[in-house]
């Protein structure tokens, strides 16, 4: 059983070794043209075992592939983006004492109505509940950072996020996603960051055990600070 094991956390860290390849050669902002001997070559393997990891890639979402008669064309998924990410975030844990005080700032928009739906349902409320330490108000609050906030938000990319597990239910297969506790005046609250989320870059949306809106009497464009603490 320890040799399987074993085996496994290698073949894992061979696949994110090529991950992180393919995102150096440019999958990470797009599709990028990449032979398995080109590969190979960066990895310091042959053509063949480079094949094999993107086989195995692809098989896991973390990578679409396309041949054509020009070649291979290899994109980075959202899922495989959130594992680079994920691994990102350990190294900074590693080398780095994340401390600090950052403050997002925007204006209320509204949303399409979708977050009550989803933070109601029991897959997602338990994990909320466990992780977050409050259950959500059936709702979510979207806001429109501005460009000094889109560029904090960036930054926090690099903290530690707190994972919410994908599960199936109902015939249904609901993605995982990450939350950031963080606060608006005296209310707690959570950004949420669904693992399948096409959402533009100054869009954050938040969960909280309230409804925001009432509690402060907000109305679309007011002007929203969001607090996020680490370690004060």
């Amino acid at each position: 059983m320890i040799c399987i094991l074993i085996l496994v956390c290698m073949v894992m860290a061979e696949d994110l070794q090529c991950l992180k390849t393919i995102a150096l050669m440019g999958g990470y902002r797009g599709q990028v043209s990449i032979s398995s001997q080109a590969l190979g070559n960066r990895l310091g393997t042959s053509a063949q075992t480079a094949s094999r990891r993107l086989i195995s890639l692809e098989k896991q979402m973390l990578i679409t592939r396309s041949v054509r008669q020009d070649g291979q064309y290899v994109t980075i998924t959202k899922q495989g983006e959130e594992s680079l990410r994920s691994e990102y975030s350990d190294f900074c844990r590693i080398f780095e004492e994340k401390k600090g005080h950052f403050t997002l700032e925007g204006v209320l928009i509204d949303g399409l109505g979708e977050g009550a739906y989803y933070v109601s349902i029991p897959g997602y409320a338990d994990q909320f509940i466990r992780l977050l330490n409050f259950k959500p108000f059936p709702g979510t609050l979207n806001i429109r950072l501005n460009p000094t906030g889109i560029e904090t938000r960036k930054k926090l990319d690099s903290y530690e996020w707190i994972k919410i597990e994908g599960f199936q239910a109902d015939e249904r297969t609901f993605g995982g996603a990450r939350c950031l506790p963080c606060t608006i005046g005296d209310y707690e609250c959570a950004i949420i960051i669904p693992g399948r989320s096409h959402y533009p870059e100054d869009i954050i949306e938040l969960i909280s055990p309230v409804h925001i809106r009432e509690e402060l009497h907000l109305h679309s464009k007011d002007i929203i600070k969001v607090e996020v603490r680490f370690n004060d």
